[in-house]
């Protein structure tokens, strides 16, 4: 539902939600490791999933004459030199 012009962003709505206990067990523990209240720890991992799936839903609009260079692109690879450089590097995930 669209907002309001004279409706603030910030403006706090209820959302009401059953899940079963499990689910609550263990979304409060998580949300006292984060040191975080559940409604905080809700939002936050709510908003998290929310911006990946719309993120993954990304439309970007080419003309013609910038889609083909845009394939060009994509058909021609990598650089040699930086394609080299970017195996090389560390992922920051191994260190």
């Amino acid at each position: 539902m669209p907002a309001k012009e004279d409706q603030k962003i910030s403006t706090s709505v209820p959302i009401n939600l059953r899940i079963p206990r499990e689910a609550q067990l263990m979304i409060d523990r998580a949300a006292k490791l984060s040191g975080k209240n559940r409604t905080e720890f809700m939002v936050e991992a709510a908003m998290a999933a929310a911006e990946d799936k719309l993120l993954d839903q990304a439309f970007i609009a080419l003309d013609a004459q910038a889609y083909a260079q845009f394939l060009d692109v994509l058909d021609r690879g990598p650089e040699p030199e930086g394609y080299k450089r970017l195996m090389s590097a560390p992922s920051p995930w191994g260190q």
